[in-house]
């Protein structure tokens, strides 16, 4: 039976630097480092997007935690690399200046459309109103974005492409739980 050496820690014993016993050298395993967040990092984390005003936008602080791969786009790159570096445990919210987490506003995402055209991809009984909010087929077909209603015309419809929080301010929190 050879000596041990340990040291306690919060949670658990966590092995000392290694110690001689002789001639010999016995190693044992370093202690934890608090995992901190790199890209392409697997994350497990509560988060919440808070608009200009202050209100959710989206939560999990009432619900399960997210997971997600930094780096895959789940997130926007301005939110991914506020996150880089945080360790494991940190809770902390930033605030994003206008335009930076999801762009500024594009004018030419602002496009009127022939009511004809609209008929054609969808019900053409279907009545729309400002505010409204429309999912379109991709050109290739094998996706679908989102514009809302700005304006109704007659014979036309005009629709806002732009994410509805370009060139606006956000809060983001976090309470990073797990790093992989």
């Amino acid at each position: 039976m050879g000596l041990w050496r340990h040291s306690p820690a919060a949670a658990g014993a966590i092995w000392g630097p290694p110690l001689k016993i002789g001639a010999q050298t016995t190693s044992f395993p370093a202690a934890r480092d608090v995992n901190t967040i790199q890209p392409g990092s697997f994350l497990t984390l509560h988060y919440r997007l808070a608009g200009p005003d202050g209100g959710d936008v989206v939560t999990t602080f009432n619900d399960k935690p997210a997971t997600l791969t930094l780096g895959q786009g789940q997130l926007s790159p301005a939110i991914e690399a506020r996150l880089v570096g945080l360790a494991e445990g940190t809770r902390q919210a930033f605030t994003l200046a206008p335009g930076e987490a999801f762009g500024p506003r594009n004018p030419e995402m602002v496009q009127r459309i022939k009511r004809k055209t609209i008929d054609e991809m969808a019900d053409p009984e279907a009545e729309y109103a400002v505010g409204d909010v429309v999912e379109f087929p991709t050109p290739d077909g094998q996706g679908k974005f989102a514009g809302v209603v700005h304006a109704v015309g007659e014979g036309w419809l005009e629709f806002d492409f732009n994410h509805p929080l370009a060139g606006q301010q956000v809060t983001f929190e976090v309470h990073v739980i797990g790093v992989l």
